[in-house]
């Protein structure tokens, strides 16, 4: 798909599996000769497809410790999706992309690299969403990669794709799942890209590899007579809202607290035991219901074991969940890659899901956790039981 949006201004129209895509990119950076090739590629996409070796090869601990997890959990899912489909049609996904880098790099074209950085897009888009949506988000972002919606990727065509690209079909599905973020992942990047495109063609003609699904809306903004004039406030990440669950997080140690003085002020003597009491059961029922959440997920005996003294402790922190704590642990004994990320696409029998080392990892962050919010919930009733009942 070529549009001309005028004589400085070339878009090329893609589907990211597409062998026909790549051909019509090659032919029209040939006829065209631009001054410079823009491909809607961010800097951490570009390496991602570009330095495979180096990024397959990243250990996970290093991206958590950065804003990194982003691109890796969006990469993940949204490749997965794609390789499905381009296994189909023998096609890399990417390569049209790559293909407009090479062959400007070829012909000595200037290369810009237009879209916004993927950590921020997501990052927005998190930020406006509630808690249903993310929820809901989630959900169906696991029953994707267990794949329970195999079918339907098969029923997808290429025809299909041409008209909307892997990408900004799955960013539709997104929206009908969470209308909120919609404006963030579609209708902004469609600003953001084509403000940097007419940045761009102030050098001199310009053919702009872009998604298909993404033509339209570029075009539409292009042909505006005013476009937003700073990037900035498409790059600003909204501050965090303050939620009730994260009240609710606050308020559980400060109930705790409040009950220990309580005791201290009001029992005497006997004080000291019932807060004993207290402790020990706080310390069994959240331990032991998180410890139980990492065997289950067949966390290591170090990470089932973190996982029953850290819930105890960081139920009482709102800064910090008890399966992070557990993962840590797990991922520094059983380190996975991104490389095993790729491989969730692969999984077909019940034994691939549990060897794999990212569900695995992700198992005990998620049981773990849940099972110290089961443990809290359980525990408070239970040791206020103990205290007034007696």
């Amino acid at each position: 798909m070529l549009v001309k949006v005028n004589d400085k201004i070339i878009l090329v129209g893609t589907a990211h599996i597409s062998k026909e895509s790549v051909e019509e990119v090659k032919k029209a950076i040939k006829e065209h000769k631009p001054d410079v090739v823009a491909v809607e590629l961010c800097k951490r996409r570009h390496e991602a497809i570009t330095k495979k070796d180096k990024w397959e090869n990243t250990p996970v601990t290093n991206l958590l410790r950065s804003n990194n997890a982003y691109l890796m959990l969006a990469q993940t899912f949204l490749s997965s999706i794609q390789r499905r489909l381009g296994k189909e049609y023998g096609v890399e996904p990417g390569s049209e992309m790559i293909a407009a880098i090479d062959v400007a790099k070829k012909n000595k074209i200037e290369v810009a690299l237009v879209d916004r950085d993927i950590s921020i897009t997501l990052k927005r888009a998190w930020r406006k969403m509630g808690i249903r949506e993310k929820f809901k988000l989630t959900w169906e972002f696991f029953k994707a990669i267990l794949g329970y919606d195999d079918e339907e990727a098969e029923e997808l065509d290429l025809e299909k794709l041409m008209d909307q690209d892997v990408i900004s079909s799955l960013m539709e599905e997104f929206g009908e799942i969470a209308p909120s973020v919609a404006t963030v992942l579609i209708h902004e990047r469609d600003e953001y890209i084509a403000k940097r495109i007419l940045d761009e063609s102030k050098k001199g003609k310009i053919v702009a590899v872009v998604g298909a699904g993404h033509v339209n809306g570029i075009k539409k903004q292009l042909e505006k007579k005013k476009l937003l004039t700073d990037l900035k406030k498409l790059e600003e990440v909204p501050k965090k809202r303050i939620k009730i669950t994260k009240i609710a997080a606050y308020s559980i140690p400060i109930l705790f607290v409040a009950l220990i003085l309580w005791l201290l002020f009001t029992r005497g003597p006997g004080a000291y035991d019932q807060i004993k009491n207290v402790f020990i059961w706080w310390f069994l029922i959240n331990g032991s219901l998180s410890a139980i959440g990492a065997a289950i997920a067949r966390g290591h005996p170090l990470s089932i074991g973190t996982a029953f003294l850290a819930a105890p402790l960081t139920s009482l922190n709102p800064a910090i969940a008890a399966g992070w704590v557990a993962g840590y642990v797990e991922a520094k004994l059983r380190t996975p890659v991104v490389k095993d990320f790729k491989e969730l696409s692969k999984i077909e029998s019940f034994k691939e899901f549990w060897n794999n080392r990212v569900i695995r990892l992700l198992m005990v962050v998620a049981l773990a956790n849940l099972g110290s919010m089961i443990g809290t919930l359980i525990a408070f009733p239970y040791i206020a039981s103990l205290v007034f009942g007696g």
